[in-house]
């Protein structure tokens, strides 16, 4: 069973080393943004 348990890892591997190399790396989440106060014109 330990045998085939390391057969399926070996396998799991490759197919994340093709994966990446056909379609990149595992896209990272993109940093949220950091509002900006803005100074508006004070209305009349």
């Amino acid at each position: 069973m330990d045998f085939i348990d390391k057969i399926l890892e070996k396998i799991k591997e490759w197919a994340r080393k093709i994966i990446d190399e056909l379609l990149g790396p595992e896209a990272e989440p993109e940093p949220e943004l950091i509002p900006i106060p803005v100074n508006e014109p004070r209305r009349r």
